[in-house]
C-alpha cells in the first residue's frame, strides 16, 4: 500500500523557518519526480516547487523563489521543503506529491499525494 506522510509543519512567526519532510513507502519511488503544493482556506491548491527524480531540475512558484528550497533523497524515498523567510501569506496546508512523469507544475500530473501538513505564519 502506497503511503506519503508529511511532517514538519507548525506555527512560526514571520521571518522564521520550517523544514517539511515527506516520506513515501509502498513501492520504489526512486524514478519519481516530487513536488510540494499548498492550499490556503478558500483558495485553490497551488504549485509551490518541484524536483526531477535525478534532482537535476527544480522549479518554483515565483513568490517562493529565493526563500524555499526543494530537495530529495532517492535512497530514502523522501522529499523536503526548506522554507526560510516565511510570510503570513505562506499560511496553508502543504501537500507533497510524486509523479512518474516529469516535475510538472500541474497537480493533475501527480500520481500520489500526502495527507497534508499545516503551516501557519503569524505576523
Amino acid at each position: 500500500q502506497v503511503q506519503l506522510v508529511e511532517s514538519g509543519g507548525g506555527l512560526v512567526q514571520a521571518g522564521g523557518s520550517l523544514r517539511l519532510s515527506c516520506a513515501a513507502s509502498g513501492r520504489d519511488f526512486s524514478r519519481y519526480a516530487r513536488a510540494w503544493f499548498r492550499q490556503a482556506p478558500g483558495k485553490e491548491r497551488e504549485f509551490v516547487a518541484s524536483i526531477s527524480w535525478s534532482g537535476g531540475s527544480t522549479y518554483y512558484q515565483d513568490s517562493v523563489k529565493g526563500r524555499f528550497t526543494i530537495s530529495r533523497s532517492n535512497a530514502m524515498n523522501t522529499v523536503y521543503l526548506q522554507m526560510n523567510g516565511l510570510k503570513p501569506e505562506d499560511t496553508a496546508v502543504y501537500y507533497c506529491a510524486f509523479s512518474l512523469g516529469g516535475p510538472t507544475t500541474q497537480a493533475r500530473g501527480y500520481d500520489y499525494w500526502g495527507q497534508g501538513t499545516q503551516v501557519t505564519v503569524s505576523s
